[in-house]
């Protein structure tokens, strides 16, 4: 609140704002009312509100519902919002109503004061001609607006930022598959010695989980397509004409280049967030990959010379204040912590669910939040991962150092000798420190050339 202030009046009576905001009365309101954490709704959904409120004015234009001067001033000043021009007036917290109201009527105010400025009219806060009600919310309510706002930016921001991300890490295991592919090294069941493997397989497996990964979150886009918009209050589509939505939507597609659908149900669709969810889910599991990526990354390159050292990966910064020459696995362990804060917004979007109740979902503000800061920070995450660690990682000599150390290789000879046999060679292998092929030589009745055969580790590794 600044020392020069404006009176406006609503249903309550007066309430000093700002003179210079572009933000009214409701919006002065909200703020006073929820001091809670600081967090304003993100980019991505005032961006999606501005488009959809732009699109109204030119839906309700077509319609004959508002005047073509007003409704181009409106869509003009819509545009400026999505484009993050008022960015700064958008000062309601996120823990406000469960409608998310407030920050619906933070735009509407914005878009009316700035449409009546356009149009040469004021001061702020005289909403002449443009009404926040009657105009910029026309054939609107919180309840189908603010999910399809959530919608939107959320499909928005998968198709610009996640899947690019997921493409991004994808492309950089496969080729690290490639050039590990000649590495044969120990492979690792319950974190003991198992079969060879090559280092390229390894990195091949996971190419295949990001692949997966993007599979899921386009799934996730899919559902989040069919939209509220045309329900109104309760899902009945009192005060909206029928083709508004239609038309709405029609604009959004023609803007951001992406296919929103009005849902052929949307009693379901303002009492639920269901397709919410779901999404959260998909980028969940998403989450778990990369946190199984970069722990394994990290792992590997534990040392690098008391651990398994079998990756070095770049030197990105110094990893110690005490300890002189240290580096740390700095990425991965950022990663994983971005993936343990998803992990959290699913359950925050779970709990979010469950608070349906009747005709309107009361957890609209805090889900939407969460479900875009996931979609946000797994497409860093992705990218980060792959340009800051993955493409600068190099294979040492050690796993090809000790695969001939470890025991599990006597695995191909259990079929020729017997399963008892060889475990009796394993465990005069473990007790001597001998390798297997030198006590497999003395115990086993197999001739030089098939012990040979059926201990060559690359053969093991298959394909």
């Amino acid at each position: 609140m600044t020392s020069e202030t404006r009176i406006e009046r609503d249903a309550l009576g007066e309430f000093p704002v700002p003179a210079s905001a572009y933000y009214g009365i409701e919006t002065a309101r909200a703020a006073a009312n929820f001091p809670i954490s600081g967090e304003r709704m993100p980019r991505a959904f005032i961006r999606a509100l501005g488009l959809l409120k732009a699109g109204a004015a030119r839906a309700n234009r077509d319609l004959g519902l508002v005047d073509a001067d007003l409704a181009g001033a409106i869509q003009q000043a819509a545009s400026e919002v999505a484009n993050g021009d008022f960015d700064a007036e958008f000062i309601v917290d996120v823990f406000q109503s469960g409608s998310g109201t407030s920050t619906n009527m933070n735009a509407n105010e914005v878009v009316a004061n700035r449409a009546n400025e356009l149009l040469g009219r004021g001061p702020r806060g005289v909403y002449v001609p443009v009404d926040p009600h009657d105009h910029a919310n026309r054939g609107q309510s919180s309840n189908d607006v603010v999910p399809t706002a959530i919608h939107l930016a959320a499909v928005t921001r998968i198709r610009k930022h996640l899947l690019p991300g997921l493409y991004r890490l994808e492309a950089s295991l496969q080729r690290k598959s490639v050039e590990f592919d000649g590495v044969v090294k120990t492979g690792r069941t319950h974190l003991m010695d198992a079969a060879p493997i090559r280092l390229g397989q390894e990195f091949r497996g996971y190419a295949g989980q990001v692949e997966r990964a993007r599979r899921r979150v386009t799934l996730a886009g899919e559902s989040l397509r069919e939209v509220a918009l045309g329900g109104t209050a309760v899902g009945t589509g009192i005060n909206a004409h029928p083709e508004f939505a239609g038309r709405v939507l029609a604009y959004v597609s023609e803007r951001e280049k992406v296919q929103l659908t009005e849902t052929a149900n949307h009693f379901q669709a303002q009492s639920s967030i269901d397709a919410l969810v779901e999404a959260s889910g998909q980028f969940r599991t998403v989450a778990i990959s990369l946190v199984k990526i970069a722990n394994d990354i990290r792992l590997m390159a534990s040392g690098p010379r008391a651990g398994i050292g079998e990756l070095q990966l770049p030197a990105i910064q110094p990893g110690s204040s005490i300890m002189p020459g240290k580096v740390n696995p700095v990425i991965p362990e950022a990663v994983i912590q971005a993936a343990a804060r998803v992990a959290g917004n699913d359950a925050t979007i779970a709990m979010s669910g469950q608070w349906g109740f009747f005709e309107l979902n009361t957890m609209l503000p805090v889900a939407g939040v969460a479900l875009l800061q996931s979609i946000e920070l797994l497409g860093n995450a992705a990218t980060v991962l792959a340009e800051r660690c993955i493409d600068g990682i190099e294979a040492t000599g050690r796993g090809p150092e000790v695969v001939e150390l470890g025991l599990s290789i006597a695995t191909p000879l259990a079929q020729p000798a017997g399963y008892d046999q060889v475990a009796a060679v394993v465990s005069e292998a473990l007790a001597t420190g001998r390798t297997i092929r030198e006590v497999a030589a003395g115990r086993l009745k197999l001739a030089p050339e098939e012990l040979s055969r059926l201990l060559d580790v690359r053969r093991m590794t298959g394909d």
